[in-house]
């Protein structure tokens, strides 16, 4: 081969990139690198050995092609080799099939003249198999006939397995003769059938009692044709259950004893999956049913709670193992089977339940509610119903007026968390039991009943009570140091409303969610929470007007005509007067209270309203004073500290209104001849002018500076 060649295909390495090829050839040409290594970059020569170097290739292209055609003709020509040769195999393949084809032909042929012949030879066997078994049976016959059996197979104890089998054909054939002729054979047979009927039930009983198996399924297969299998099969289950229930919990012992019989009865009875049932059926009518009766009739009339917890409790558990038991096999419809044997045992105890459950609720929510006011000493008062009292609740709700004397109840709200988890717990428990127990047709109706004994005790007995106590304790908005505990009712009252949601949410709504009743129950939940918002926002709104009270107390108590006139100009050392002082103090207070108190969005809007009462409060103070040049400034005194507590409010329009306020008060100061100027600023030039105007009446100096002028 010629080097040039050689290098040239070394040069097609893969993977093969024509740039690097091209790099790679200039670089091994003396002078034809980039940097002309040793020598200088020579262009004539890297052309010279390009152009030898493309000869190269045309060589070994062609000579590369030459070898490609000859490998195309010798891979066509093993093509037709090929060809033929399957060909040769696919006639071989053919000539093989037809053949088979004629040995399955032939081979049917013959099956057809066998199965021909033993269909004959069975026509002839039969007939004679029947002859010979009735001779058989007509010389057992003879013997009973003859008053003497002498045959083996009636004396020999091995052969009671035969002589069972012969017994039971002659008591059928008995059955079929006249009773005048053959009374006395008919007797014997009779006698003998329920003599080896008996022998073998105890032979079964005796084999149960040693854990013999084969024995057992033995004396069971003979049993099967004799009227005595059911017996048989009434002994095994008395058999099983005796030392089965060793312990206390017969449910577990139950489940234990169907588990073990299960894997065992399968090797003893052709048909297990009903004896397994017959087992099930009779520890539910017996054991189980005389446990329950057991324990729910001793309570049922002594303790309601306890028989109800009881009823639960078992139902619950009943339930339970009827589901373990649907794992077996028992030769019908498991569900419908299981469920008629439970409520055979329940049937007369779930027709009362609810009845029960309601008059149980009742006096329990009752007793609890009756304990807590007699703790607290409380005689609760008779509230009103019908006209009069709906007349007094529209006219309060219009004029948040106080009907009726105000009572003192010395910072009680009568309202107790612990009275409300114990009704809303009783009342879990009983809708617990309601959708454990009730037919599924009944539970909406029955769940529904529940709740509106929960409305009935914790909405209207103690939460409406206590909102209607904690209203009359309300005082009237001119009293002085009124203590004001009203918002005491409304945090307690907040927290119940979500206890009382969260158990509607929880505990109902899964009852009723599919059913008309949820559209009833949502109805009611509207109208008890609306009632008790309306009463709760009367409370609210009577009690921000005793916090104005309060302060306007203060501010008539405190406030003195020279604080914003003194008679020495020159001589007020105070920053702010003592009635703000003691004002801002009492304001703080309350929105700390309220704060406490409300929740969510309930905050910003009392306080807002609060704000508002209380910015009007302030407005209207105000312009009951005249005020001089170091009086004004004071009063900006005293409105900047009660904007600082504005912010405390955190209310964006109560601040803006004393922004306002404090904008306000700088007429009172400004000079007259920047009066317009102040007037028409950002903050004053929206308002009134007549308010504007009342403000600089307030001066002092307003007659002598004329001021009444820029006004005109």
């Amino acid at each position: 081969m010629n080097p040039a060649m050689t290098t040239t295909a070394q040069l097609f390495e893969e993977p093969f990139d024509a740039d690097e090829y091209i790099e790679r050839l200039a670089w091994r040409t003396p002078g034809g690198g980039s940097k002309g290594g040793a020598l200088a970059f020579d262009p004539k020569r890297l052309l010279d050995e390009f152009d030898n170097h493309i000869e190269d290739l045309k060589l070994l292209d062609e000579r590369i092609q030459r070898r490609v055609e000859k490998l195309e003709q010798q891979c066509q020509k093993e093509a037709k080799v090929f060809a033929h040769k399957v060909q040769d195999l696919q006639r071989s393949n053919q000539v093989a099939f037809q053949h088979f084809q004629e040995l399955d032909e032939h081979i049917s042929y013959v099956a057809t003249k066998v199965c021909h012949l033993g269909d004959q030879l069975e026509g002839v066997n039969t007939p004679r198999q029947r002859a010979v078994e009735a001779q058989r049976l007509m010389t057992y016959f003879n013997e009973f006939l003859d008053g003497e059996l002498r045959s083996d197979v009636f004396n020999n104890p091995d052969k009671i397995k035969e002589a069972a089998d012969i017994i039971q054909k002659l008591h059928l054939i008995a059955q079929e003769l006249p009773f005048d002729r053959f009374a006395d054979v008919k007797a014997k047979i009779a006698s003998k059938y329920h003599d080896l009927e008996r022998q073998l039930i105890q032979e079964f009983t005796s084999a149960q009692r040693r854990g013999e198996i084969a024995r057992m399924r033995q004396a069971a297969a003979v049993l099967l044709h004799f009227k005595g299998y059911a017996h048989c099969v009434d002994v095994y289950i008395k058999q099983c259950q005796e030392g089965a229930y060793s312990r206390n919990d017969v449910f577990e012992d139950t489940a234990e004893l169907c588990q073990r019989v299960n894997k065992q009865v399968g090797e003893v009875f052709s048909s297990p999956e009903t004896v397994v049932a017959k087992l099930i059926q009779n520890i539910f009518e017996n054991k189980l049913q005389n446990f329950v009766r057991d324990n729910l009739e001793e309570s049922r009339k002594a303790d309601a709670e306890q028989y109800l917890k009881n009823l639960y409790d078992l139902y619950t558990r009943t339930t339970t193992l009827a589901g373990k038991l649907t794992e077996f096999s028992l030769g019908t419809d498991k569900q419908t089977f299981l469920s008629k044997l439970t409520k055979n045992i329940f049937s007369s105890y779930l027709e009362s339940y609810m009845e029960m459950e309601r008059e149980f609720l009742q006096s329990r929510s009752a007793t609890v509610l009756q304990r807590y006011y007699e703790a607290k000493n409380h005689q609760k008062r008779a509230l009103g119903t019908g006209g009069i009292q709906d007349l007094k609740e529209r006219i309060r709700q219009r004029t948040n007026l106080s009907l009726g004397p105000s009572i003192d109840t010395h910072g009680e709200t009568f309202l107790s968390q612990e009275v409300v988890v114990n009704l809303l717990q009783e009342t879990r428990h009983a809708f617990e039991r309601c959708h454990r127990l009730s037919d599924p047709s009944d539970l909406p109706k029955n769940a529904y009943s529940i709740f509106l004994l929960l409305v009935d005790h914790l909405c209207v007995d103690h939460m409406d009570y206590a909102l209607e106590i904690g209203l009359a304790a309300i005082p009237s908005p001119d009293s002085k140091n009124a203590n004001l505990y009203f918002l005491d009712v409304v945090q307690q009252a907040n927290t119940i409303f979500h206890l009382f949601d969260k158990q509607f949410n929880d505990h109902l709504m899964p009852l009723i969610s599919s059913s008309p009743k949820l559209t009833e129950c949502m109805q009611k939940k509207k109208e008890v929470i609306e009632q008790m918002e309306v009463k709760l926002d009367s409370g609210i709104d009577r009690t921000l007007n005793c916090m104005v009270g309060q302060m306007k107390h203060i501010l008539a108590t405190e406030q003195k005509k020279t604080d914003f006139k003194p008679e020495d100009e020159n001589n007020v050392t105070i920053q702010y007067t003592n009635a703000c002082v003691k004002v801002c103090a009492y304001v703080m207070k309350q929105v700390e209270r309220v704060r406490i108190s409300m929740d969510g969005k309930n905050v910003d809007t009392v306080l807002m309203e609060l704000g508002v009462r209380f910015h009007r409060l302030i407005l209207e103070h105000l312009q009951q004073f005249m005020y001089s040049s170091m009086g004004g400034m004071l009063a900006i005194c005293d409105v900047a500290e009660y904007r600082r507590g504005a912010k405390e409010f955190r209310v964006p329009l109560v601040l803006q209104l004393f922004d306002t306020l404090h904008a306000l008060c700088n007429l009172l100061v400004v000079a007259p001849d920047n009066l317009k100027q102040v007037c028409s600023g950002e903050q004053l030039t929206n308002l009134d002018r007549n308010l504007l105007h009342a403000f600089v009446q307030l001066r002092v100096d307003y007659r002598t500076a004329r001021l009444g002028r820029h006004f005109s």
